[in-house]
């Protein structure tokens, strides 16, 4: 099953034959502060992102309260924290939504979000949310899948962690749901990824395989990674947003700042535009300096009568006279009068030294 229409989310085509739609995700940078949340959509949108990105969830929506180990993170950056009590800190409000999505609008930008259950799906339904984002970790939650698809708007699906067989899971159901078409995003549920687990050459093959477009969800330290995507195909790059590292936050440490997300927005968008297309013909460009190529020169006086050698004939820049490779054939012929040093070569300076005729 693959897309039946060019894909859009709120007038934006998204696709390889257009610029990379690049996603600003606050993700649960806002530290509890309505106030931060604001200047952070403030600030994203100055940044060019193409949208950004929040998460409707709460920690009972999410998790269960309860301190059981399975409930209990091991290792990585929240390290021996409950998941509810990582939610309760993350979490974006239900009922700071309708002001999120009003700032937005002021700020000429798209704003969407990704849904952990059927009453965040209900929430952004109800504020015309233009599309739905499923997190990895729902990828294989069809039920969500289908009830977020059956509004019909597109379904951006990461797929970290997840195996082929349910990357098309994912994906059928979304379609099957009613989705307005489907985009995967390569992803590594690592925060932060090692560039080493990144295997961005599963983009080309996933497109290949699943029939949609792709991207990459990019928690890897930096921009290259995501520049790296856009070259091998990358339609959408979605990234964390953060005002300052340094003011902390539960995904700070993989965020990028204003400054490093308008570089990432440039850069992509830069990479894209240099991918061209495939092509061999001299270009409007290039055309004033083809005169510099190399060519054959008098590189020292040669008297009327003497031969060329080695020693007064050779290929230099610019490119007015014969080609370099008639370097051989001119060899050894007799000067018709007295050349000078920097005069470009022609065939009416040289004789045969032989038989005393011009060179065709």
């Amino acid at each position: 099953m693959s897309q039946a229409v060019p894909l859009q989310i709120a007038g934006r085509s998204i696709g390889s034959d257009h610029p990379p739609f690049v996603i600003c995700e606050l993700s649960g940078n806002h530290n509890g502060d309505l106030g931060r949340a604001l200047a952070m959509i403030d600030a994203a949108a100055e940044t060019g992102a193409d949208a950004i990105k929040i998460q409707t969830y709460t920690a009972d929506t999410i998790t269960l309260d309860v301190d059981r180990p399975e409930f209990r993170i091991q290792g990585g950056l929240w390290d021996g924290r409950t998941l509810h009590d990582l939610y309760r800190e993350a979490q974006t409000p239900y009922e700071w939504h309708p002001a999120l999505f009003e700032r937005a609008a002021q700020r000429g930008v798209i704003l969407f979000s990704s849904p952990f259950d059927e009453t965040a799906v209900d929430l952004l339904s109800s504020l015309e949310a233009p599309a739905y984002k499923i997190a990895s970790f729902e990828a294989v939650d069809l039920p969500l899948i289908r009830y977020a698809a059956a509004r019909g708007r597109p379904l951006i699906i990461s797929t970290g962690m997840a195996n082929e067989t349910e990357i098309a899971a994912a994906r059928d159901a979304a379609f099957q749901g009613g989705a307005g078409g489907v985009i995967l995003l390569h992803c590594v549920s690592s925060y932060p990824a090692s560039f080493a687990d990144a295997n961005l050459r599963t983009l080309p093959d996933m497109a290949g395989r699943f029939g949609c477009p792709v991207g990459l969800s990019d928690h890897t330290p930096g921009t290259a990674a995501s520049v790296a995507a856009v070259a091998l195909g990358a339609c959408v790059i979605e990234k964390h947003f953060t005002l300052a590292r340094s003011d902390g936050g539960p995904d700070a440490a993989f965020s990028l700042e204003p400054a490093e997300f308008s570089a990432l927005v440039r850069d992509c968008r830069d990479a894209w535009t240099g991918l061209g297309r495939a092509h061999y013909d001299l270009l409007g460009s290039e055309a004033g300096n083809i005169q510099f190529r190399r060519s054959l020169y008098v590189t020292a006086d040669v008297a009327a009568g003497a031969p060329l050698t080695r020693a007064n004939l050779r290929s230099v820049r610019p490119g007015n006279g014969l080609p370099p490779e008639a370097l051989e054939e001119f060899l050894g012929r007799l000067a018709t009068r007295d050349l000078r040093r920097g005069e470009p070569l022609s065939r009416d300076m040289v004789v045969d030294s032989i038989s005393g005729t011009p060179i065709r």
